[in-house]
C-alpha cells in the first residue's frame, strides 16, 4: 500500500487534472487505485476536485465519496481552508484527515491524494500543508508549469522541501497555461537541471495541453513501479 501527496506551486497549477490522470494510468495498469482531497473550498454538497477526477478515471461517484472519507471537509466560501472553516465555525481536525486515510488505505493498494493550494497553505491555525506531509513522510509530487514566474515558485517549494527533508517522488510539468514556446522551452531545461543536481533519483513526467475532451497517454514508464 502506497499513499502519494500531490501538490503545486500554487493555485490552479493543475494538480486536480495530475492527479485524475495519474489515477486514471495506475488504473489502466490494473492497479486497485483511489483519490483523495484532503479538504475543498467553493463548492457545496460534492467536491468539484473529486468529480474532475472520476471523470478522467472514466468511474462513477465511489461509496467512499459518498460517505465523505475521499474528501473529510467541503466548504462553501472559496479561500484558503483554514478561512473558509473558520467562516462556517469549524476547525479542520487532523486526526479526522487521518482517520479518513486510514480507513481509505484498509481498501485500496494506491491512494493519490490531492492538497490544497501549495506547500505553505494553513489547514488550521497551528497546521501547514507542509507539516502535515512531513509528518506522514508521504512521497510528493509536485505539479508546476512553464508559466512566466514558473521557475521561481517551483524551486522556492522545492527549497522548502529540502529544509523539511521532504521526498520527492517525482514533478509533472504542465504545458497548461500556454506560454510562450521560449518561456516553456527554457523553465523546463531550469527545472531538469536543478532536479539533476539536487534530486537525481526524482522521476519527470509532462502533461501536454488537453485539446476538447482528450484524455491523453502520459509517458510514466519508470513511475509507480
Amino acid at each position: 500500500m502506497s499513499t502519494y501527496f500531490i501538490t503545486a506551486i500554487d493555485t490552479d497549477a493543475g494538480k486536480t487534472i495530475v492527479t485524475g490522470l495519474l489515477a486514471r494510468y495506475l488504473k489502466e495498469k490494473g492497479e486497485n487505485v483511489i483519490t483523495m482531497k484532503l479538504s475543498q473550498t467553493g463548492c457545496e454538497e460534492r467536491s468539484d476536485d473529486l468529480l474532475a477526477h472520476r471523470r478522467l478515471m472514466d468511474i462513477d461517484w465511489l461509496p467512499e465519496d459518498q460517505q465523505g472519507l475521499t474528501c473529510p471537509y467541503l466548504f462553501r466560501f472559496p479561500a484558503s481552508p483554514h478561512l473558509a472553516a473558520e467562516m462556517e465555525g469549524i476547525t479542520i481536525e487532523e486526526v479526522k484527515l487521518d482517520e479518513a486515510i486510514s480507513t481509505i488505505q484498509q481498501s485500496y493498494e494506491t491512494i493519490l491524494l490531492e492538497g490544497v493550494g501549495g506547500l505553505m497553505v494553513p489547514i488550521n491555525s497551528e497546521l501547514l500543508v507542509a507539516d502535515y506531509i512531513q509528518k506522514h513522510n508521504f512521497p510528493l509530487i509536485l505539479v508546476t508549469s512553464g508559466r512566466l514566474g514558473s521557475i521561481n515558485h517551483t524551486l522556492l517549494t522545492l527549497e522548502v522541501m529540502k529544509k523539511r527533508s521532504i521526498p520527492l517522488y517525482g514533478l509533472v510539468y504542465n504545458h497548461y497555461p500556454v506560454t510562450e514556446p521560449e518561456i516553456t522551452k527554457d523553465s523546463s531545461k531550469v527545472l531538469k537541471q536543478y532536479l539533476h543536481q539536487y534530486y537525481p533519483d526524482a522521476l519527470w513526467a509532462e502533461v501536454p495541453i488537453l485539446k476538447n475532451s482528450e484524455v491523453p497517454e502520459l509517458d510514466m514508464e519508470e513511475w509507480f513501479r
